[in-house]
């Protein structure tokens, strides 16, 4: 007779008794690439698992059933058949700002163009000035404030721009608080730098020091960061923007650009001839373009809250999926076209606006935003080795997550295996 001891499995954390939306995907579309058509519309889910998280912080196993008896941990969450999905990625926010646009906001109402403040000198610039006066204190404390609601939300990586500098002082301010910020938040972030968020109308020579200037301090202090664009009327114009790049490239940085918001100048077909990581906005994009865009290997980024914003127009992201494309969806948290850090919300409009499926938008929120700032071995699924960076809603069926809106959010968050939010109402 031979007698043996179960040696228990040590973990950090356990959650059991879970609906499991893994977002894994299916083996053919490539573990680490974007997920198009079919491939998009997958969401790997365990009807009833439970997921282990080692004292790392991330996930060792993710398995249907109950977790053997071997299985232990000091903290043990029963979620009660509720539906467990990997936090969100945020790939496009304008979370660094000080200020309000509240007038701005009312004269929106009143019926004046996004188009004709800026040219006015207000919108963008009206900002620009805020965080011009802000000390870098100020604006990581404000950053804490935004990205700690990002993460009451559900979001556990994320994208954060500068571009209410314009100037080479204040850029590298920007930057140097997102970083700050990056060092101490539990939220994965990616800092950009969008010196070409607008032009300066009080500085004649602009263009040229952004690109002779400010965009070779910003590669010599944050090497590789990817540099970003808005090219749009009253902003950058197609050629200054191709010169931008072009300085950009020969500093070894990643592009993306803001492109057809409210007119098509042709910079999608650059972006993609430039081999830029994404093209966001798209709201105006004509055809042939957007085709050409859904063959490339650049994302096609969609931010659906600024045309709930603005003026109703969004991009026509059924159409680039039907072509085939690579898609993101972010919030585009900002000042002014989209004051809001709610990826939720952001889902729901998705699907009522641009026609997009539960899974299609929830995989365009996870593993394909992850995949365009390249972190998609860290976060933007469950699976063994990726952080345990998750979020639990109160509901058993993930469909109620864009169903229902402006609702308050995951009963909880965890970021690197630790839950940082937890609602107060939390239910028995």
């Amino acid at each position: 007779m031979v007698i043996t001891d179960t040696v228990p499995d040590m973990f950090s954390a356990l959650i059991h008794n879970a609906k499991l939306i893994t977002l894994a995907g299916p083996e053919l579309a490539g573990p680490n690439e974007p997920r198009r058509g079919d491939a998009l519309r997958t969401l790997s889910s365990i009807d009833r698992g439970y997921i282990a998280v080692d004292d790392d912080g991330r996930i060792a196993r993710v398995e249907a059933g109950d977790p053997p008896g071997e299985v232990q941990a000091p903290k043990v969450i029963d979620a009660r058949g509720r539906v467990v999905f990997p936090a969100f990625v945020d790939c496009h926010t304008h979370a660094c700002w000080a200020g309000d646009r509240y007038d701005e906001f009312e004269q929106r109402l009143a019926g004046v163009s996004y188009l004709d403040i800026l040219r006015s000198g207000g919108g963008i610039m009206a900002t620009v000035r805020a965080v011009r006066h802000a000390s870098e204190d100020e604006l990581l404390e404000l950053l804490r404030i935004r990205t700690r609601r990002m993460i009451a939300l559900g979001t556990g990586a994320c994208e954060i721009k500068s571009g209410y500098g314009l100037d080479t002082d204040t850029e590298l301010k920007m930057l140097r608080a997102i970083d700050r910020l990056r060092r101490e938040s539990p939220l994965l972030i990616s800092p950009t730098f969008l010196g070409a968020h607008a032009i300066d109308p009080d500085q004649s020579d602009f263009v040229h020091r952004t690109i002779n200037e400010t965009l070779p301090a910003v590669a010599q202090a944050f090497p590789g960061i990817t540099c970003d664009a808005y090219c749009e009327e009253s902003a950058w114009s197609l050629e200054e923007t191709r010169r931008l790049f072009e300085a950009a490239r020969a500093h070894d940085l990643p592009l993306r650009v803001h492109a057809d918001q409210f007119n098509a100048l042709g910079m999608t077909a650059l972006a993609v001839e430039m081999n830029a990581v994404s093209v966001d906005h798209l709201e105006a994009t004509v055809p042939k373009d957007l085709e050409l865009l859904a063959r490339s290997n650049t994302f096609g980024v969609a931010l659906p809250c600024s045309g709930f914003q603005l003026d109703d127009r969004y991009a026509p992201a059924r159409a680039f999926l039907d072509a085939g494309g690579a898609l993101a969806i972010a919030s585009n948290y900002n000042p002014g076209s989209a004051p809001t850090p709610s990826l939720p919300f952001t889902i729901a409009l998705a699907c009522r606006k641009l026609k997009l499926s539960v899974a299609e938008a929830l995989t365009a929120t996870t593993h394909n935003a992850a995949c365009l700032l390249g972190i998609q071995n860290e976060v933007g699924s469950i699976q063994p080795g990726r952080r345990a960076n998750l979020q639990m809603w109160d509901f058993t069926d993930e469909r109620e997550l864009p169903y229902e809106f402006a609702t308050p959010g995951p009963l909880w968050t965890m970021l690197n295996g630790r839950i940082v939010h937890e609602r107060r109402d939390l239910p028995a």
